[in-house]
């Protein structure tokens, strides 16, 4: 068996991630791209509200995808392009996730995947202050003209696992794993007629207005207030890309502080409200983005992350977006 997967990405058109509008996928045989397809989409009903914040990344608006059919309707076609192939994802727990808590909304159950997280994968093999999809994708020696196209996402985290898999002499995803001492993780099949409902869908289907804006929460201004380290789920998922992390958060969130932490404690993340040695992980609020460590718009703790990176210690540097696609939030976090 050569290197061989497809690589998935989606776009959601607002804070939920069962509402994707868009999804670009590209299939890998023998480590070469031999396919790409790509779909616009109508998210599921009553949760296809488009938020402002998700339309100015993405550029898809409510108008863009009239015409198109809901996910539920395309979902029989998105999955005989992936047929039996390992899913691969640069942040899988969020698109994989989208593949879920869309199919559990529109009353549709799931087949199972293996799938492999390029982030995941990129935190092994190279050394970088953040690993979002830019900067692992530029690592890789990958293009990426127009980020958060799903097309041109997708075909990128096909770039960076291909890249991975090189630089680590496998020929295959199994050797790679083994190499690396990783467990491939799976998501299990699932039907939402006999089965529980996921928690973002949980909390979706409870707490959405008839048109899904009642997702997107409001900013909370004021001095952030840390409140407690809570202690990490010992029964969190070792494959989540944020357990083990001990992670630190700056500037103003979307949500509050000790919320950030009670999420990243139940995937298995330890907290701290200060940077030390120990932090491997520093979420910026602020409408920050990844670009920013290269323009200087920085915090505090954001320059201090830079500065013991440059000493050698392993610590990375997130979005308040990325960090939410993680944790399966509901404020305003997109692909």
């Amino acid at each position: 068996m050569g290197l061989d997967f497809t690589a998935i990405d989606f776009e959601t058109a607002n804070g939920f991630r069962g509402s994707p509008c868009s999804v670009g996928l590209t299939k890998v045989r023998g480590g070469r791209i031999v396919e790409e397809a790509s779909w616009l989409m109508r998210p599921p009903r009553n949760h296809d509200h488009f938020d402002y914040h998700n339309v100015r990344i993405h550029g898809i608006s409510a108008a863009d995808v009239a015409g198109q059919p809901r996910f539920g309707e395309l979902f029989a076609e998105i999955g005989a392009f992936i047929g039996d192939d390992v899913l691969a994802a640069h942040n899988a727990a969020f698109d994989l996730g989208v593949i879920r808590s869309a199919l559990e909304v529109s009353g549709l159950p799931g087949p199972a995947y293996d799938y492999v997280c390029t982030v995941m994968l990129s935190r092994r093999c190279y050394s970088l202050v953040s690993n979002s999809l830019p900067f692992a994708a530029e690592e890789a020696g990958v293009p990426l003209v127009k980020h958060h196209d799903a097309a041109e996402d997708a075909r990128a985290c096909a770039g960076i696992l291909i890249d991975i898999a090189r630089r680590n002499g496998a020929n295959s995803l199994a050797e790679l794993y083994l190499s690396l001492g990783l467990v491939m993780p799976r998501q299990q099949a699932f039907d939402p007629a006999v089965d529980a409902l996921s928690k973002p869908s949980l909390a979706a289907v409870a707490g959405s207005s008839a048109n899904g804006a009642a997702l997107v929460r409001p900013f909370q201004s004021g001095w952030p207030e840390e409140g407690i380290n809570p202690d990490p789920n010992p029964e969190a998922e070792p494959g989540h890309p944020l357990f083990g992390q001990t992670v630190v958060f700056t500037g103003q969130l979307s949500i509050r502080r000790p919320e950030a932490k009670v999420r990243s404690a139940e995937v298995g993340a330890r907290t701290e409200s200060r940077v030390t040695g120990r932090t491997t992980v520093l979420v910026v609020g602020d409408g920050f983005v990844a670009s920013d460590l290269r323009s200087g718009r920085l915090t505090g703790k954001a320059r201090r992350v830079l500065e013991l990176h440059e000493r050698g210690q392993s610590i990375e540097v997130l979005s308040e977006g990325e960090f939410l696609q993680m944790v399966g939030s509901f404020a305003g976090a997109t692909a």
